[in-house]
Parts: structure tokens; C-alpha cells; sequence
């Protein structure tokens, strides 16, 4: 297990206070990492080449991975329902959803969709009801393509049902399975592009949309939100960017205090710039956040006002908390364990 120290001086308030942190290689691999989830003691995840396993964060060395099938695609979304079982889908066409058992990793294929535009770019399990929601970007009449799933592994098509009206050149990214995220019955899907805009319903009334104008980066199909996270129905945070200019640092993270409806820029110019994941601390109430991006992780301790880079290392795409001490991070060729000392 490869281990790096940190230490990082983080300016906060006008004063000075050290950060200790500790990242611990947990699994490498010829492999692009972007959807992971944090199960039963293990880091699961699905990537490219078919590929798909799990890491134990203890004992790195109990670690299995599988193909999905023989076709050596990319796997960008993971969700997990509650009883360990779990779904995912390539990116691309023909579109085909997996089901992998958690307890001998035994696979089927449940769903197959051959739109030649077909893309899904998230896919999110919703904690309070169990069901599942995976988006793919829109189709040339400007609806997305949306699919329910449940613990049964029933699959409900709800493209035209009542879905809002993308902008043309408007869509997601596959970054980190993270431009949608749930608190209660509350659902976010955040897009990026022509414009980058927040999506908003409510379970109980599903499809009765919110939608909402953001001032985040937009206009080019590099550009917008490309992830999003909530610490309750009113505070999130949207992340997000340039990923052809990487560097660019402005109107590239929001928060909202009112659920959504208005986003307001943040540590616009004083940031470490493109972002493809942020996750909320558990148990901080929105107060600590890290983001990470392809050459940086960094981390906020005022409701992401200001941010400190704490990591130079390159190449993660996605992260999920393990406990209020512990992130788990994943990307290219690597999964990574990255402990809070102080």
C-alpha cells in the first residue's frame, strides 16, 4: 500500500492553520474510474474496458473485478440499491444495463436501448424510496432519456413524460456520476453546455419540474456544472468549469440556500479551477466540502466561500466520504483512500 504525507498550511479567516493528510493507494490498475459507491467495507466500481469489482479499504488485497461482457466499454455510472445489488450502463450505443449481485458479483444484462444518440452520464439510487434514476443526454428534439429502475430490476422508460426542454447544445457530463443527487424525496440534475441550469422534482410528484437559471459557466459544450451535492433540501453546492481550459477559475462553483432556486458564485477567481466532483462532509451541515479535479483536491471549511488546495496529485475523477475523517477517491489507473489527520 503506497502511502503520501501532506502537510499543507491552509489560510482561513486571516490566520494560518496546518492540514495534515495521509493518501493511501488502494488499488491500481490499467483502468479509468469514474462511479464509484462505498458498500459493505469495500470501494465497488465500474470503469472502462467492461470492467467492474471492488477493493476492501482495510485489506487491499481482498480485491476482485470482472467484465461485464467482452466489448471493452466505458462504464461512467454506478448506483447501488439498498440490499447490495447493482446496476450500471456503458456509455454509448447500444446502451446496456447491467445488474451485478453483490454477494458473488454474478451478472445480467437487463435492459438494452440502440438510439444511436444514446449517452448516459449519471445514474443515482434514492435512499428514502429505493428506486433509481439514470439520465442520458438529450435527443435531437431537445428531451432527455430517463429510466426508473427499482430493487425488482423493473425499468420504466419516462422520456416524454413531462420532461423539461433542453437548450439546443445543452446536456451532462459522464465526469464522476454526480450531476444528480438526492436528499428525501428532492431530486438535482445539474447540466452544462449552452447553458448549465438545475432540474428539480420531487418524488411524490414525479416529473412536476422545477427548473432553474444558474450564473455558472456556460456557453461552450465544455463549459457548466458537473457536479452537484446537497447537505439537506435547502443548502447545495455546484461545482463544475472548463475541462478544455482547466485553469479557468471563474463562475465555476455555486451554492444555493433556498434549495436550487438561486445559485450564488463563489470564490470566483480563487479557486484551483475545473472541477468533476464535490462532496459535502457528513454531518457538517454543508459547512466542509472537498472537490477534486483532474490536477487537484480541495477543500472548503465555510460553506465553500474559500478554498484551499490540498493535494497537487493528478488524475482523480470522483470521491464519496467513508466517515467524517476519510475520503475515498478514484480515477485514472487508481483508487486512493485520503485521511484527514488533524
Amino acid at each position: 500500500m503506497k502511502s503520501i504525507f501532506l502537510f499543507v498550511a491552509i489560510a482561513v479567516f486571516g490566520f494560518s492553520k496546518s492540514q495534515n493528510i495521509k493518501i493511501d493507494t488502494l488499488l491500481t490498475d490499467n483502468i479509468s474510474i469514474r462511479a464509484i459507491e462505498v458498500y459493505d467495507g469495500k470501494v465497488w466500481y465500474a470503469g472502462s474496458q467492461s470492467k467492474f469489482g471492488f477493493v476492501k479499504i482495510k485489506n487491499p488485497k481482498d480485491k476482485s473485478q470482472i467484465k461485464l461482457n467482452s466489448k471493452n466499454q466505458e462504464f461512467r455510472v454506478l448506483a447501488r440499491f439498498k440490499e447490495g445489488f447493482f446496476e450500471t450502463v456503458n456509455i454509448g450505443s447500444p446502451a446496456q444495463f447491467y445488474g451485478v449481485s453483490s454477494v458473488n458479483l454474478s451478472v445480467s444484462e437487463l435492459m438494452r436501448f440502440s438510439d444511436s444518440t444514446t449517452f448516459y452520464d449519471c445514474f443515482k439510487v434514492n435512499n428514502t424510496n429505493n428506486n433509481g434514476l439514470a439520465i442520458s443526454d438529450p435527443f435531437a428534439d431537445g428531451k432527455p432519456n430517463f429510466f426508473i429502475t427499482s430493487k425488482d430490476k423493473k425499468m420504466v422508460n419516462d422520456t416524454y413524460r413531462n420532461v423539461p426542454t433542453y437548450a439546443k447544445g445543452e446536456a451532462h457530463f459522464a465526469a464522476s456520476n454526480s450531476n444528480i443527487t438526492m436528499q428525501g424525496n428532492k431530486v438535482w440534475i445539474a447540466t452544462g453546455g449552452t447553458k448549465a441550469r438545475i432540474f428539480k422534482f420531487d418524488w411524490s410528484k414525479p416529473y412536476d419540474w422545477e427548473v432553474y437559471e444558474t450564473p455558472f459557466v456556460q456557453g461552450t459544450p465544455s463549459q457548466g456544472i458537473y457536479s452537484i451535492d446537497f447537505a439537506d433540501e435547502n443548502f447545495g453546492i455546484a461545482v463544475g468549469g472548463d475541462y478544455k481550459n482547466q485553469s479557468k477559475n471563474i463562475n465555476n462553483i455555486a451554492t444555493t440556500n433556498d434549495g436550487g432556486k438561486t445559485l450564488h458564485i463563489q470564490a470566483s477567481g480563487q479557486n484551483a479551477g475545473y472541477s468533476t466532483c464535490v462532496k459535502i462532509k457528513p454531518k457538517s451541515k454543508g459547512k466542509e466540502i472537498v472537490a477534486l479535479g483532474d490536477n487537484h483536491i480541495s477543500y472548503s471549511k465555510d460553506f465553500g466561500k474559500s478554498w484551499t488546495k490540498i493535494s497537487d496529485e493528478k488524475g482523480f475523477y470522483t470521491c464519496e466520504w467513508l466517515d467524517a475523517k476519510t475520503l475515498v477517491l478514484a480515477g485514472k489507473d487508481k483508487i486512493s483512500k485520503l485521511s484527514f489527520l488533524d
